[in-house]
């Protein structure tokens, strides 16, 4: 349940300057980075605009703790703003809105007791 409200704490962070089609045609890849000591089984990355979560971008992967993955889009991606979603090993879910992948290119989870993403 702590883990949720990290969710707050990144959108605040996330949320820098407004963006506009201007950068629709940037590369939204980010590195995913797991600092919070506990294992990931699952990470979902949606637009903002779409209303569903689509497939896991891990597969049949998980991120152990102290790891990171390169989360990549298709060149034809044009949105900026997304939707994150990452689901623990015990079921625990952490969600951040509106990231904005074309600025930025790593997001870390982290955790110390009250869990935590910062992105950079």
């Amino acid at each position: 349940m702590i883990r949720r409200l990290v969710v707050a704490s990144l959108a605040a962070l996330a949320v820098s300057a407004a963006t506009t089609d201007a950068f629709a045609q940037a590369q939204q890849n980010f590195r995913l980075i797991n600092r919070t000591g506990y294992q990931i089984n699952e990470v979902y990355v949606s637009p903002s605009a779409v209303n569903s979560w689509g497939g896991d971008v891990l597969g049949d992967g998980v991120m152990p703790p102290g790891t990171s993955r390169n989360i990549r889009f298709p060149r034809r991606t044009q949105a900026c703003i997304f939707d994150l979603r990452v689901v623990y090993a015990d079921g625990e879910r952490g969600e951040v809105s509106r990231l904005d992948l074309c600025q930025i290119s790593n997001v870390t989870i982290t955790w110390n007791g009250r869990s935590r993403f910062t992105v950079d």
